[in-house]
């Protein structure tokens, strides 16, 4: 039950997909090639036992090959936990397509891409994620029904992002709640690193409580531009890890709880949208307990998005996505208090959560 990040150069010294300790006992991974349009992309399919496997496209321009690969893996395997623990009757699926996507992604290479989903017969459903778009989406749609998150005006439930924001500020008043014994965040001084989509909504939601709100982001153009629209502070540290705050909201790309970083961290809480943030979970979940330091995991508290665009799939509405995504508040206690009732770390009380249901799934199918 390991994810760890593993360096591209020991990637090479082992079996190349199988060995990989990311692997994790995926039933499929799917690598896409298209000449014509540039397209390079690997779709992860971790476990459809609760149902299709759910996942966003991610476009990035990844070192390598195997730091793709190893990426699609760990994000997919943390879909299939993200839907089991929030009830849905979905599996865990992702995909990334590897290149710029400023410069190098084109209306062609989405079709191209739309098409190879579509080969897999609905076993896995795209959405958007970093380095993708609504309109992305519905270039997809046109080729294929197995794909999520399309725009309003062509009858799906739009942009996810300001309900994975939401479910965020949800987990991290829960967290709150739990470690400061008050749900209320004026005064908080919260550090929200990236400023995107999902982050600056989040740095919305905060600022209207009246949290003290600090913005780091290696866009410097964005991170200026978010910190003036809301009223926060551009964080001018050199360590950000070491920053004098009560809560550390990790809302870009992962690892970044590691063993640097948790020597650092003066933050008494971790509640971000950030994917995988924990680079080791057994690890560093454990060192964060030790240190007393309330990690809300990523996949409980980040699922506001998918259960958005599930939506799409069973018919509910927005104000049923947004009520379904409050209560991820409760949920994040439950799983607060299931650790320390178990002697768990929070990650392990979670991911136990998840797998139960999946193995429960498992046995009636089998009677």
């Amino acid at each position: 039950m390991i994810a760890e990040v593993i360096k591209a150069n020991d990637l090479t010294k082992a079996d190349p997909v199988f060995g990989q300790a990311s692997f994790n006992d995926h039933e499929q991974i799917v690598f896409c090639h298209d000449k014509d349009t540039g397209l390079k992309a690997i779709i992860g399919i971790h476990n459809t036992v609760l149902g299709p496997a759910l996942g966003g496209t991610r476009m990035w321009k990844y070192a390598n090959e195997w730091e793709a690969l190893n990426d699609v893996l760990r994000l997919s395997r943390g879909m299939t936990y993200k839907s089991a623990i929030s009830g849905l009757n979905l599996g865990g699926g992702k995909a990334v397509i590897i290149g710029d996507a400023k410069t190098d992604k084109t209306p062609e290479m989405m079709t191209r891409f739309g098409q190879f989903i579509h080969s897999l017969s609905g076993k896995y459903i795209t959405a958007e994620d970093v380095g993708t778009t609504t309109p992305d989406m519905d270039i997809i749609r046109e080729v294929t029904p197995y794909v999520t998150g399309i725009s309003e005006a062509k009858g799906g439930s739009g942009n996810p992002s300001p309900v994975t924001a939401y479910g965020v500020y949800m987990g991290m008043k829960a967290a709150a709640m739990h470690q400061f014994g008050t749900d209320k965040l004026d005064g908080k001084k919260v550090l929200v690193q990236g400023t995107g989509h999902v982050g600056e909504t989040l740095i919305n939601y905060l600022t209207q409580e009246g949290a003290v709100v600090y913005v780091t982001d290696i866009n410097e153009a964005k991170m200026q531009d978010v910190a003036g629209k809301y009223g926060a502070h551009v964080y001018t540290g050199e360590d950000i890890y070491s920053a004098d705050v009560d809560i550390y909201a990790p809302c870009a790309l992962g690892a970044t709880v590691n063993d640097e970083t948790i020597q650092r961290l003066k933050a008494k809480v971790i509640a971000g949208a950030a994917n995988n943030q924990l680079a080791n979970e057994e690890v560093h979940g454990k060192l964060l307990q030790e240190k007393g330091i309330l990690y809300a995991p990523d996949f409980l508290i980040n699922a506001g998005g998918i259960i958005n665009v599930y939506a799409e799939i069973v018919g509910y509405d927005k104000a049923e996505a947004m009520k379904r995504t409050e209560n991820i508040y409760n949920t994040t206690l439950e799983i607060f208090h299931f650790a320390e009732a178990n002697g768990l770390t929070t990650q392990q009380a979670a991911m136990s959560v998840a797998q139960k249901r999946v193995d429960d799934r498992k046995k009636e199918m089998a009677k």
